[in-house]
Protein backbone atom coordinates (compact mmCIF):
# COMPACT_ATOMS: atom_id res chain seq x y z
CA UNK A 1 0.00 0.00 0.00
CA UNK A 2 1.53 3.30 -1.10
CA UNK A 3 1.12 6.62 0.63
CA UNK A 4 0.82 9.72 -1.54
CA UNK A 5 3.06 12.60 -0.60
CA UNK A 6 2.83 16.26 -1.43
CA UNK A 7 5.62 18.66 -2.26
CA UNK A 8 5.48 20.11 1.23
CA UNK A 9 6.17 16.70 2.76
CA UNK A 10 9.47 16.31 0.92
CA UNK A 11 12.19 17.07 3.47
CA UNK A 12 14.58 18.68 0.99
CA UNK A 13 12.01 21.40 0.27
CA UNK A 14 12.39 22.68 3.82
CA UNK A 15 15.26 25.01 4.68
CA UNK A 16 17.85 23.42 6.88
CA UNK A 17 18.99 25.58 9.75
CA UNK A 18 22.40 24.83 11.10
CA UNK A 19 22.87 25.38 14.79
CA UNK A 20 25.49 27.94 15.64
CA UNK A 21 28.40 26.67 17.65
CA UNK A 22 30.04 28.50 20.50
CA UNK A 23 32.78 29.59 18.13
CA UNK A 24 30.23 31.08 15.72
CA UNK A 25 28.59 33.07 18.51
CA UNK A 26 31.98 34.26 19.75
CA UNK A 27 33.00 35.38 16.24
CA UNK A 28 29.67 37.21 15.75
CA UNK A 29 29.93 39.01 19.07
CA UNK A 30 33.56 39.94 18.42
CA UNK A 31 32.91 41.27 14.91
CA UNK A 32 29.85 43.25 16.00
CA UNK A 33 31.75 44.65 18.96
CA UNK A 34 34.62 45.77 16.73
CA UNK A 35 32.18 47.40 14.30
CA UNK A 36 30.50 49.28 17.15
CA UNK A 37 33.86 50.50 18.43
CA UNK A 38 34.89 51.68 14.96
CA UNK A 39 31.58 53.52 14.52
CA UNK A 40 31.95 55.22 17.91
CA UNK A 41 35.56 56.17 17.19
CA UNK A 42 34.48 57.65 13.85
CA UNK A 43 31.26 59.43 14.83
CA UNK A 44 32.03 60.68 18.34
CA UNK A 45 34.78 63.19 17.43
CA UNK A 46 32.44 64.84 14.93
CA UNK A 47 29.59 64.80 17.45
CA UNK A 48 31.87 66.34 20.09
CA UNK A 49 32.89 69.14 17.73
CA UNK A 50 29.21 69.90 17.01
CA UNK A 51 28.37 69.98 20.73
CA UNK A 52 31.47 72.03 21.58
CA UNK A 53 30.66 74.57 18.86
CA UNK A 54 27.37 75.47 20.61
CA UNK A 55 28.60 75.16 24.20
CA UNK A 56 30.09 77.69 26.58
CA UNK A 57 33.88 77.79 26.11
CA UNK A 58 34.40 77.47 29.89
CA UNK A 59 32.41 74.23 29.93
CA UNK A 60 34.40 72.86 26.99
CA UNK A 61 37.70 73.79 28.65
CA UNK A 62 36.58 72.17 31.92
CA UNK A 63 35.72 68.92 30.13
CA UNK A 64 32.02 69.11 30.98
CA UNK A 65 30.90 68.68 27.37
CA UNK A 66 30.66 65.01 26.43
CA UNK A 67 27.40 63.97 24.77
CA UNK A 68 25.23 67.07 25.20
CA UNK A 69 26.02 70.80 25.03
CA UNK A 70 26.43 72.91 28.16
CA UNK A 71 25.21 76.52 28.39
CA UNK A 72 24.22 76.70 24.74
CA UNK A 73 25.64 79.67 22.86
CA UNK A 74 26.10 80.46 19.18
CA UNK A 75 28.75 83.15 19.62
CA UNK A 76 31.27 81.14 17.58
CA UNK A 77 28.99 80.93 14.56
CA UNK A 78 28.03 84.59 14.94
CA UNK A 79 31.66 85.66 14.78
CA UNK A 80 32.36 83.36 11.85
CA UNK A 81 29.44 84.51 9.73
CA UNK A 82 29.79 88.17 10.71
CA UNK A 83 32.94 88.29 8.61
CA UNK A 84 32.09 89.21 5.01
CA UNK A 85 35.17 87.34 3.75
CA UNK A 86 33.55 84.06 4.84
CA UNK A 87 30.77 84.51 2.29
CA UNK A 88 33.24 85.54 -0.41
CA UNK A 89 35.32 82.46 0.38
CA UNK A 90 32.23 80.27 0.18
CA UNK A 91 31.33 81.67 -3.24
CA UNK A 92 34.90 81.21 -4.49
CA UNK A 93 35.13 77.64 -3.24
CA UNK A 94 31.77 76.70 -4.74
CA UNK A 95 32.85 78.13 -8.11
CA UNK A 96 36.25 76.42 -7.99
CA UNK A 97 34.72 73.10 -6.92
CA UNK A 98 31.85 73.04 -9.43
CA UNK A 99 33.83 74.30 -12.43
CA UNK A 100 36.87 72.23 -11.49
CA UNK A 101 34.84 69.05 -11.10
CA UNK A 102 33.11 69.66 -14.45
CA UNK A 103 36.46 70.08 -16.20
CA UNK A 104 37.84 67.01 -14.44
CA UNK A 105 34.93 64.87 -15.56
CA UNK A 106 35.01 66.18 -19.14
CA UNK A 107 38.67 65.18 -19.39
CA UNK A 108 38.98 62.09 -17.17
CA UNK A 109 36.01 60.03 -18.35
CA UNK A 110 36.71 60.23 -22.14
CA UNK A 111 40.41 59.55 -21.50
CA UNK A 112 39.58 56.51 -19.36
CA UNK A 113 37.15 55.21 -21.98
CA UNK A 114 39.71 55.60 -24.77
CA UNK A 115 42.37 53.80 -22.73
CA UNK A 116 39.95 50.94 -22.04
CA UNK A 117 39.54 50.15 -25.75
CA UNK A 118 41.77 47.24 -26.75
CA UNK A 119 41.88 48.35 -30.38
CA UNK A 120 43.58 51.59 -29.34
CA UNK A 121 47.20 50.62 -30.07
CA UNK A 122 48.89 53.41 -28.13
CA UNK A 123 46.97 52.87 -24.91
CA UNK A 124 49.78 51.01 -23.11
CA UNK A 125 52.35 53.70 -23.92
CA UNK A 126 50.01 56.52 -22.88
CA UNK A 127 49.05 54.70 -19.67
CA UNK A 128 52.75 54.23 -18.88
CA UNK A 129 53.40 57.95 -19.35
CA UNK A 130 50.42 58.77 -17.15
CA UNK A 131 51.61 56.40 -14.44
CA UNK A 132 55.10 57.94 -14.40
CA UNK A 133 53.60 61.25 -13.29
CA UNK A 134 52.30 59.55 -10.14
CA UNK A 135 55.86 58.94 -8.96
CA UNK A 136 57.84 61.80 -10.51
CA UNK A 137 56.85 65.45 -10.08
CA UNK A 138 58.65 68.72 -10.71
CA UNK A 139 58.16 70.11 -7.22
CA UNK A 140 56.80 73.35 -5.84
CA UNK A 141 59.26 75.87 -7.29
CA UNK A 142 59.13 74.55 -10.90
CA UNK A 143 55.34 74.41 -10.62
CA UNK A 144 55.20 78.01 -9.44
CA UNK A 145 57.42 79.16 -12.33
CA UNK A 146 55.36 77.17 -14.84
CA UNK A 147 52.06 78.59 -13.59
CA UNK A 148 53.50 82.09 -13.64
CA UNK A 149 54.67 81.69 -17.25
CA UNK A 150 51.26 80.33 -18.20
CA UNK A 151 49.62 83.35 -16.58
CA UNK A 152 47.32 81.38 -14.30
CA UNK A 153 48.80 82.48 -10.98
CA UNK A 154 46.31 84.51 -8.94
CA UNK A 155 43.40 83.32 -11.12
CA UNK A 156 40.72 80.69 -10.66
CA UNK A 157 42.38 78.54 -13.33
CA UNK A 158 45.26 77.68 -11.01
CA UNK A 159 42.72 75.59 -9.05
CA UNK A 160 41.38 73.87 -12.18
CA UNK A 161 43.88 73.35 -14.99
CA UNK A 162 46.92 71.83 -13.17
CA UNK A 163 44.79 69.04 -11.72
CA UNK A 164 42.45 68.54 -14.68
CA UNK A 165 43.38 64.84 -14.81
CA UNK A 166 43.99 62.56 -11.86
CA UNK A 167 45.84 59.44 -12.95
CA UNK A 168 44.38 57.48 -10.04
CA UNK A 169 40.83 58.34 -11.12
CA UNK A 170 41.69 57.50 -14.74
CA UNK A 171 42.86 54.05 -13.64
CA UNK A 172 39.69 53.46 -11.60
CA UNK A 173 37.40 54.59 -14.43
CA UNK A 174 39.35 52.63 -17.04
CA UNK A 175 39.05 49.46 -14.96
CA UNK A 176 35.31 50.04 -14.70
CA UNK A 177 34.88 50.46 -18.47
CA UNK A 178 37.16 47.49 -19.13
CA UNK A 179 35.39 45.03 -16.82
CA UNK A 180 31.81 46.26 -16.36
CA UNK A 181 30.71 47.29 -19.86
CA UNK A 182 30.17 44.16 -22.03
CA UNK A 183 31.98 44.21 -25.35
CA UNK A 184 28.82 42.82 -26.98
CA UNK A 185 27.23 46.25 -26.50
CA UNK A 186 29.89 47.78 -28.73
CA UNK A 187 29.35 45.10 -31.36
CA UNK A 188 25.62 45.80 -31.33
CA UNK A 189 26.25 49.55 -31.53
CA UNK A 190 28.48 49.05 -34.58
CA UNK A 191 25.77 47.02 -36.27
CA UNK A 192 23.34 49.90 -35.63
CA UNK A 193 25.83 52.31 -37.17
CA UNK A 194 26.91 54.15 -34.01
CA UNK A 195 30.33 55.78 -33.96
CA UNK A 196 32.64 55.60 -30.96
CA UNK A 197 31.32 58.96 -29.76
CA UNK A 198 27.73 57.84 -30.17
CA UNK A 199 28.45 54.57 -28.37
CA UNK A 200 30.16 56.45 -25.55
CA UNK A 201 27.44 59.07 -25.11
CA UNK A 202 24.31 56.97 -25.71
CA UNK A 203 25.29 53.62 -24.19
CA UNK A 204 28.38 53.79 -21.98
CA UNK A 205 27.60 56.93 -19.97
CA UNK A 206 24.02 55.91 -19.02
CA UNK A 207 25.40 52.61 -17.71
CA UNK A 208 28.17 54.31 -15.71
CA UNK A 209 26.23 56.37 -13.17
CA UNK A 210 27.95 54.63 -10.25
CA UNK A 211 31.51 55.33 -11.36
CA UNK A 212 30.59 58.86 -12.48
CA UNK A 213 29.26 59.61 -8.99
CA UNK A 214 32.39 58.20 -7.36
CA UNK A 215 34.86 60.07 -9.57
CA UNK A 216 32.82 63.26 -9.30
CA UNK A 217 32.79 62.98 -5.51
CA UNK A 218 36.55 62.40 -5.42
CA UNK A 219 37.18 65.49 -7.50
CA UNK A 220 34.66 67.69 -5.68
CA UNK A 221 36.05 66.83 -2.24
CA UNK A 222 39.58 67.47 -3.52
CA UNK A 223 38.66 70.93 -4.79
CA UNK A 224 36.64 71.75 -1.68
CA UNK A 225 39.52 70.84 0.66
CA UNK A 226 42.23 72.44 -1.47
CA UNK A 227 44.18 74.66 0.90
CA UNK A 228 47.75 74.80 -0.39
CA UNK A 229 46.86 76.12 -3.85
CA UNK A 230 45.16 79.20 -2.45
CA UNK A 231 47.86 79.73 0.16
CA UNK A 232 50.76 79.63 -2.34
CA UNK A 233 49.42 80.76 -5.70
CA UNK A 234 46.71 83.31 -4.75
CA UNK A 235 47.64 86.75 -3.39
CA UNK A 236 44.34 88.53 -4.02
CA UNK A 237 42.17 88.24 -0.90
CA UNK A 238 38.98 88.40 -2.97
CA UNK A 239 39.98 85.19 -4.79
CA UNK A 240 40.96 83.14 -1.75
CA UNK A 241 39.03 79.87 -1.20
CA UNK A 242 37.09 79.19 1.96
CA UNK A 243 39.82 77.05 3.55
CA UNK A 244 42.40 79.86 3.44
CA UNK A 245 39.87 82.44 4.66
CA UNK A 246 38.97 80.25 7.64
CA UNK A 247 42.64 79.68 8.45
CA UNK A 248 43.32 83.41 8.41
CA UNK A 249 40.26 84.08 10.57
CA UNK A 250 41.45 81.52 13.09
CA UNK A 251 44.92 83.09 13.21
CA UNK A 252 43.39 86.50 13.87
CA UNK A 253 41.21 85.05 16.63
CA UNK A 254 44.27 83.48 18.27
CA UNK A 255 46.29 86.69 18.08
CA UNK A 256 48.27 87.73 21.11
CA UNK A 257 46.33 89.93 23.52
CA UNK A 258 47.01 91.57 26.84
CA UNK A 259 47.46 89.58 30.04
CA UNK A 260 44.01 90.70 31.20
CA UNK A 261 42.02 89.38 28.24
CA UNK A 262 44.35 86.58 27.10
CA UNK A 263 42.21 83.85 28.67
CA UNK A 264 38.96 85.24 27.26
CA UNK A 265 40.57 85.67 23.85
CA UNK A 266 41.75 82.05 23.85
CA UNK A 267 38.26 80.84 24.78
CA UNK A 268 36.75 82.88 21.95
CA UNK A 269 39.36 81.46 19.59
CA UNK A 270 38.43 77.91 20.63
CA UNK A 271 34.76 78.64 20.03
CA UNK A 272 35.53 80.06 16.58
CA UNK A 273 37.73 77.03 15.84
CA UNK A 274 34.88 74.59 16.43
CA UNK A 275 32.52 76.74 14.37
CA UNK A 276 35.02 76.84 11.51
CA UNK A 277 35.27 73.04 11.45
CA UNK A 278 31.50 72.69 11.10
CA UNK A 279 31.19 75.49 8.54
CA UNK A 280 33.89 74.03 6.29
CA UNK A 281 32.65 70.43 6.39
CA UNK A 282 28.86 70.87 6.49
CA UNK A 283 28.27 70.89 2.69
CA UNK A 284 30.15 67.62 2.25
CA UNK A 285 28.35 66.03 5.21
CA UNK A 286 25.01 66.99 3.66
CA UNK A 287 25.87 65.78 0.16
CA UNK A 288 27.60 62.49 0.99
CA UNK A 289 24.54 60.47 2.19
CA UNK A 290 22.85 61.02 -1.19
CA UNK A 291 25.92 59.68 -3.03
CA UNK A 292 26.85 56.86 -0.68
CA UNK A 293 25.05 54.10 -2.61
CA UNK A 294 26.82 55.11 -5.82
CA UNK A 295 30.10 55.45 -3.94
CA UNK A 296 30.02 51.92 -2.55
CA UNK A 297 28.97 50.35 -5.86
CA UNK A 298 31.34 52.39 -7.99
CA UNK A 299 34.41 51.72 -5.86
CA UNK A 300 33.85 47.96 -6.00
CA UNK A 301 33.11 47.90 -9.73
CA UNK A 302 36.04 50.12 -10.59
CA UNK A 303 38.58 48.49 -8.33
CA UNK A 304 37.97 44.77 -8.90
CA UNK A 305 39.09 43.17 -12.13
CA UNK A 306 38.14 39.72 -13.27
Amino acid sequence: MSVATTGTDIPWNKPVRQKKTVGDWAATVTINGLIILVVIATVYPLWFVVMASISNPNSVAAGSVTLLPKDVTFIGYQKVFANARIWQGYVNTIIYSVVGTAVNMLVTIPVAFALSRREFKARRLIMFLFTVTMFIAGGLVPSYILYKNLGINNTMWVFILPGAVSVYNVIVARSFFDTSIPEELHDAAQIDGLSYIGYFVKIVLPLSSAILAVIGLYYFVGHWNDFMTGLIFITDDTKQPLQVVLQQLLLVAQGTGTNVDAAAQQQAADQIKFGIIIVSTLPLLVAYPFLQKYFDKGVMLGAVKG
